[in-house]
């Protein structure tokens, strides 16, 4: 039986043209690293005068990694580092945040649940780059009532931890989690925290591993948020420091990043 099943197991073939496409959307996708890799070994002056898709001189590499450590004190480590942090905690409660307004919405019937949700759905249509002044304003206002936000951390970080999109996105997710396993450990005597902690999260861990990829990945590359909040240069993530790099140097000793 088991060679007659194996026997019966189907693969796909990709035809010439399907192989060509994948070849050609993997070059596509490859091509940016490839291009990275290759301008790592060269100089200023290399990089317009030799072929963008090939090395140059292996000192190059040593020279380059030198200067990007050592320029301005080092602060590309600390750029890095705390785009690091930032991308990691804001990733943290995001998901438990969405993990456990996501679990009410889905697992609870109360007045309103669906206008409610409905309306944080909704905010998904406003760009972020529009919330960024409004943002501001408010962290700004903090500070008149003693709470001084602004050029710290926190004003980066709490603002990120409201996501409509991944609590939708943790709905879906809880949805799919059956509410008979809900009701029986109900009758077991099992607390609502206990199901969730020990029932519910081991269950839909797929939907918080991608919840806080989404997250990692849109902090990180956050950009307008930290350029209102930050005046200093040393709470900046790595994207807003490049840039400021990149403002500020000109002639032979621009730094390319």
């Amino acid at each position: 039986m088991a060679k007659k099943h194996a026997s019966e197991v189907s693969y796909h073939r990709f035809t010439p043209t399907q192989l060509a496409l994948l070849g050609f959307l993997s070059i596509y996708a490859l091509l940016p690293m490839w291009w990275m890799l290759t301008t790592m070994f060269k100089n200023n002056g290399q990089l317009f005068t030799t072929f963008g898709l090939w090395f140059a001189s292996p000192s190059h590499l040593i020279d380059n990694l030198n200067i990007l450590f050592t320029y301005d004190n080092g602060i590309f480590l600390r750029w890095f580092f705390n785009s690091l942090f930032y991308s990691s905690t804001i990733a943290f409660g995001v998901t438990l945040i969405c993990a456990l307004a996501a679990y009410g919405f889905s697992k609870y019937q109360f007045s309103g649940r669906d206008l409610v949700f409905n309306i944080i759905l909704a905010t998904i249509m406003v760009p972020n780059t529009a919330l960024v002044l409004p943002l501001f304003l408010v962290v700004q206002g903090l500070g008149s009532i003693g709470i001084p936000m602004i050029n710290t951390p926190w004003a980066f970080i709490l603002p990120s931890l409201v996501n409509p999109f991944a609590l939708y996105l943790m709905r879906i997710f809880w949805d799919s989690f059956p509410n008979d396993i809900i009701e029986s450990a109900r009758i077991d005597g099992a607390s609502e925290t206990l199901i969730f902690w020990k029932l519910g999260l081991p269950l839909v861990q797929s939907g918080l591993v991608t919840v806080a990829l989404f997250a990692f990945v849109g902090s990180w590359n956050n950009f307008f948020l930290p350029l209102m909040m930050f005046s200093s240069n040393e709470l900046f993530p790595l994207t807003l420091g490049l840039s400021v790099w990149n403002n500020i140097q000109t002639g032979s000793e621009r730094l390319y990043t």
